[in-house]
């Protein structure tokens, strides 16, 4: 199966979460996942909610990774965001009206599969979605997964 891998340079700007929303949704159109697709949905909320983190908590550059999956039929699509903040991420639980502390929980719900692993002077935070996944009895959760190499694009 062929694999395309695509990379977008974010800076430390909470502004710089719209415009990775924008670009993922492009990259996703190009690889043949349909912008109306529940996939599509659920795949730009997880790049929203690793890029937010990325950028309000660490305050450094970051870059977030696309591996997309070329052909029709089942497959997984995979994101990660690389950034130099040593500090690893730390899921929380938000309690009744707090704003924040979900992202991570989202992630956890959302994705087939996810993780952290050290990255350099950094981190790597990434998550899998399976494009034919049937519910969460299929979700599992692989903390530090170093299984997979990637290049830019």
């Amino acid at each position: 199966m062929q694999v395309l891998q695509v990379q977008l340079e974010i800076r430390p700007d909470p502004a710089e979460v719209g415009r990775a929303r924008r670009w993922a949704r492009s990259r996703l159109t190009g690889s043949g996942i349909e912008a109306d697709e529940p996939l599509a949905e659920t795949l730009i909320l997880l790049v929203s909610e690793l890029v937010t983190n990325a950028v309000v908590h660490t305050g450094c550059p970051a870059v977030l990774r696309l591996c997309l999956p070329g052909g029709a039929g089942a497959a997984t699509v995979r994101l990660e965001v690389a950034d130099t903040s040593a500090r690893p991420p730390i899921p929380r639980h938000a309690e009744g009206d707090e704003t924040n502390g979900r992202g991570l929980e989202l992630v956890d719900g959302l994705a087939d599969r996810w993780g952290w692993s050290p990255e350099g002077a950094g981190k790597r935070i990434w998550c899998e979605v399976d494009r034919c996944a049937t519910g969460a009895s299929a979700r599992t959760v692989y903390p530090g997964y170093e299984g997979f190499a990637y290049e830019a694009v």
